[in-house]
């Protein structure tokens, strides 16, 4: 495989990094991304892609840091280790199922559901929750226009969506962060950030280290970086991205800890035993 940093004459090196383009993602690499950090040897190439984008591009080892959800891990574990900072975590939320209506009684089977993507952990989420739904996939920020067209019998939200769509008319069908708590009593891991494996070792640990202090430089200075984080914030208030912000980026961002360690194993594993994903997971992090 080729190498995806590159060495200019004066010895800086140049790391590809990817995110979405999504406030809490923008308030994580706020320090990074506006050079309040002194990142020698390392000048950091951002690339802002959707989330499905982002894990189809891991398929293929394009960006030495990018986010990805944790349901692409199964299929990138040979090319990527997870960053063990970085992850975005629900606490009793996360993805929903809305509808125009209430379903009573509530069930999937045989629904027509608009998903963002086929490796998004949401869908692996509502695969474990109820397999026998229809999936359609839309991007996620089309997902509630199609509901509301009648396209399909309910949208799953990712992002802003989560915060939103009340307000928008739309009733909640199920929560899957409250259903994940309810069920396991572990945080819910939605999506983190993997490192190339073939980058030099001494790299990765270096970036690693550039990547948490950035995390930590933005909860330190979270009105500077919530405001940079706003510009990315799609229609929310700043009350609404202060929120959702802080549902996404705090402590757990910059360590999983032991249960948020325990909850990607167990996301993984159960997805395994239910036949979502092919192959058994080893989760490997960078230490």
């Amino acid at each position: 495989m080729s190498r995806m940093l590159s060495e200019k004459e004066s010895n800086e090196v140049e790391i590809r990094l990817a995110h979405s383009p999504d406030s809490d993602d923008a308030f994580m690499f706020y320090a990074l991304a506006t050079d309040k950090l002194d990142t020698k040897p390392f000048r950091f190439v951002h690339t802002l892609e959707d989330i499905q984008t982002l894990n189809q591009k891991a398929l293929n080892g394009v960006y030495d840091v990018t986010a990805i959800s944790f349901h692409a891990y199964a299929y990138i574990a040979d090319k990527y280790a997870l960053l063990p900072h970085g992850a975005s975590m629900g606490h009793q939320y996360g993805p929903i199922v809305v509808a125009r209506e209430q379903w009573k009684p509530l069930r999937l089977h045989g629904k027509r559901i608009a998903v963002p993507g086929t490796m998004t952990t949401a869908y692996l989420l509502l695969k474990l929750y109820d397999p026998d739904f229809e999936a359609t996939v839309i991007p996620f920020d089309q997902i509630m226009e199609a509901v509301q067209r009648g396209d399909v019998d309910g949208g799953l939200l990712i992002h802003e969506g989560q915060l939103t769509y009340a307000s928008e008319g739309f009733q909640k069908v199920v929560d899957l962060g409250a259903w994940w708590d309810e069920k396991t009593g572990l945080p819910l891991p939605l999506g983190g950030n993997a490192i190339r494996r073939g980058l030099p070792r001494d790299y990765i640990s270096q970036i690693s280290r550039l990547i948490r202090q950035g995390i930590e430089y933005a909860l330190n200075h979270r009105q500077a970086a919530l405001e940079y984080a706003l510009q990315f914030g799609r229609n929310l208030s700043p009350d609404q991205a202060d929120r959702f912000v802080q549902m996404y980026v705090n402590e757990r961002t910059l360590d999983y800890g032991a249960d948020g360690r325990q909850a990607v194993e167990l996301l993984l594993r159960q997805a395994y035993e239910k036949g979502i994903i092919p192959e058994p997971v080893q989760v490997e992090f960078v230490e």
